[in-house]
């Protein structure tokens, strides 16, 4: 178990003022099973923006915003404190499914939603034709055989890909962020028709520094795949979800659960800055 503070900020600077923004952020931690928000904010940056909460159509807690005066700058500040007790389930090798039950009508119909691929998980049709390769008697090691292939085909490095790019341009380059090595694991696994999400939350990076040091943090992106139990994997860190992990949201791929998205009339141009404090208190 753990006890995490987070802090994270994001502002735009305009080059001139913005007359009108529409927004939406996904920036708090969700409460279920394994961790619980023990208390949220969110600040908006001009104060005359006017704010509503809704949880959409994936559980994720959304506050939504519009801003209708001119503004130079606009800032969210998302803070959170959470505990996290998270451990990968024990599944028997019984109550695993074999590949009738995943083919099943059944299955298909529930979880249709992380079946069919997406722009951004679709990895192209040579990495399909290896995921077919790496297919196993059992879902369990097919999906085990691809975040094995994924760790060694792909190099963790910033600054070769974007957050328009998809799997299949990740895989090209051979080089990727957390978001890239997420989706070519979750479109891989959905070649080979087991049901994947995309997982968004943040973890805390250095797991022995004293509690109470306040450390950078990261947003970070992992994964879960279903083959009779959800099962998480940090292709990243090479691990499944642990207590440093906290969620935000889960989708079909990065889309789903951008931290911050919207448009602006005016501003022409912006200056980005993204900040993420985190701090172990327990």
């Amino acid at each position: 178990m753990s006890r995490l503070h987070i802090t994270h900020r994001t502002n735009y600077a305009y080059n001139s003022p913005a007359t009108t923004s529409y927004n939406e952020a996904r920036m708090t931690p969700v409460t279920d099973a394994q961790q619980i928000t023990l208390e949220s904010s969110i600040t908006i940056t001009p104060r005359q923006a006017v704010a509503t909460t809704y949880r959409d159509y994936w559980g994720t807690r959304v506050t939504s915003f519009d801003v209708h005066v001119p503004h130079d700058t606009l800032e969210v500040l998302a803070s959170a404190t959470v505990e996290v007790h998270r451990a990968d389930p024990l599944v028997p090798d019984d109550d695993l499914a074999d590949w009738d039950r995943m083919e099943s009508t059944e299955t298909v119909h529930e979880f249709s939603d992380f079946l069919p691929q997406t722009r951004l998980s679709d990895p192209g049709d040579d990495a399909r034709e290896r995921a077919r390769a790496l297919r196993a008697p059992r879902p369990h090691q097919s999906a085990r055989n691809v975040l094995e292939w994924l760790d060694e085909a792909m190099s963790y490095q910033p600054g070769v890909t974007a957050v328009t790019s998809g799997a299949e341009d990740a895989l090209a380059t051979g080089k990727g962020v957390c978001q890239d090595l997420a989706h070519i694991g979750i479109g891989m696994m959905r070649a080979l028709g087991i049901p994947a999400r995309y997982v968004s939350g943040y973890i805390h990076p250095k797991p022995s520094v004293p509690l109470g040091t306040e450390v950078a943090g990261q947003s970070h992106a992992w994964l879960e795949w279903w083959d009779g139990a959800w099962h998480t994997w940090d292709p990243t860190n090479t691990k499944p979800a642990g207590d440093l992990h906290v969620l935000v949201g889960r989708g079909r791929d990065y889309r789903d659960v951008t931290p911050l998205k919207g448009i602006v009339s005016g501003g022409q141009g912006s200056r980005l800055s993204v900040e993420v404090l985190m701090r172990q208190v327990a």
